[in-house]
């Protein structure tokens, strides 16, 4: 005769362990981390060469801030 039960057979290599409470926080934490990473990306062929094309930016801008001198660099007016 067979097994009684087919539907139990190898049921001990089914059996999903789940983990413990820190890992699982760990996991969503990644999972949630990577969606946000893909919606922010999304329809950007190169994530990577846009960012150092905003940090350019940035800096380009920032260095044209600190260059302008301050107080009495512009026109002056006469009245006479």
């Amino acid at each position: 005769m067979g097994m009684c039960l087919p539907c139990l057979s190898g049921a001990e290599d089914e059996v999903v362990v789940t983990p413990d409470p820190e890992t699982r926080r760990r996991q969503l934490a990644d999972a949630a981390e990577k969606r946000q990473k893909e919606t922010t990306h999304r329809g950007i062929k190169n994530p990577e060469a846009l960012e150092r094309k905003k940090k350019k930016q940035e800096d380009v801008e920032k260095e044209a801030m600190t260059s302008v001198p301050s107080g009495g660099g512009g026109l002056k007016w006469q009245v006479g």
